[in-house]
């Protein structure tokens, strides 16, 4: 049997990337785009707002526990979405990937000989960012962000501030839901024997 391959702490502070946060998706017609995802599809609305630099509209929508996307459209012309969209109605335009660090990740990247574009930062320091072109991505513009998700996502899906978790009793044991560190909450049906032996192993890990 092959050894399972240990990962050290030096190799866990290193990873500068967290998770994939969401994928973006640039339309030419909000609205449509909107009741696709949210009324067929069932994605709930979170943060949403216009930028008039560069003239487009992101609105970021929750689908299941985990998983976001964001739709963004140009509000006018001259907006930097009209190259991607003047032959389509749509397209992925690129993935987002949180990293906690993002003056650590850019001196990874420059170490690394990858060039990026695009470095800012919100006034707050609510969000930070920078961007790898496609030419250095196999193919796809990588966004690369240091925020916290919670911040973008609708009450609908998040806990509040003061709660990580919450216990439901069921007809056949219970639910767990529990805050997310990559924002939002994700649920845990247990039967009454899991529950039990969660129960367990809760009261031992506190002795």
């Amino acid at each position: 049997m092959k050894a399972k391959r240990e990962t050290n702490n030096t190799d866990w502070e290193e990873r500068m990337i967290s998770r994939i946060d969401h994928v973006s998706i640039a339309v030419r017609d909000q609205k449509k785009a909107e009741h696709f995802f949210r009324d067929i599809l069932g994605a709930v609305d979170g943060a949403g707002a216009s930028d008039p630099a560069t003239r487009f509209f992101w609105q970021i929508f929750s689908l299941g526990d985990l998983s976001r996307l964001e739709i963004i459209s140009p509000t006018d012309a001259g907006s930097f979405l009209d190259g991607f969209l003047k032959d389509k109605e749509g397209g992925v335009h690129h993935i987002t990937l949180q990293t906690t660090d993002l003056v650590k990740a850019m001196a990874r990247l420059e170490k690394h000989g990858i060039p990026f574009f695009g470095h800012n930062e919100y006034p707050g320091g609510i969000w930070k960012e920078i961007f790898i072109h496609p030419r250095h991505a196999f193919g796809v513009l990588v966004q690369i962000a240091e925020f916290e998700a919670d911040d973008w996502l609708s009450t609908k899906v998040k806990f509040p501030p003061a709660i990580r978790w919450q216990v439901d009793r069921t007809e056949n044991g219970a639910t767990l839901t529990f805050a997310h560190p990559g924002g939002g909450k994700v649920s845990l049906n247990l039967n009454r024997e899991e529950s039990q032996k969660l129960a367990k192993s809760l009261q031992e890990a506190s002795d």
